[in-house]
């Protein structure tokens, strides 16, 4: 194999040209992790960003500004704080304030939502 003349070289040296390679591999590396949503959670992750980080964390596994991480989140539990305002019977809440409001107009999206936050919490 014939070398590359040194005019026709590119401008930076050897340090930089591995920078570049193992920023290449990282990202590459990085990139291949995440699984996919289901319909379902993707419909769920809408109604959280719409609704949800207001006090929450945009990632659900990580406290927000007001609320608690929610990733994993029960069904039962999620039926009872976002549709009524109360919490399931014999439920222990992180942090038991009466900031969050009920949204009974998300009834029709609680299944989304818990799809959403079940498939967060892997």
């Amino acid at each position: 194999m014939t070398p590359i003349p040194r005019a026709l070289r590119p401008p930076f040296g050897r340090a930089t040209r591995w920078s570049w390679t193992l920023v290449l591999l990282l990202g590459a590396a990085c990139s291949g992790d995440e699984t996919p949503l289901s319909e379902a959670a993707q419909r769920g992750r809408a109604t959280y960003n719409e609704v949800c980080i207001a006090c929450h964390n945009p990632n659900p596994a990580l406290a927000g500004s007001v609320g608690p991480a929610v990733a994993g989140s029960s069904l039962e539990l999620l039926e009872a704080r976002v549709l009524r305002r109360e919490y399931p019977p014999g439920y222990e809440p992180k942090s038991n304030s009466n900031a969050m409001p009920a949204f009974p107009q998300l009834a029709d999206r609680i299944d989304d939502l818990h799809a959403f936050l079940a498939e967060s919490a892997r």
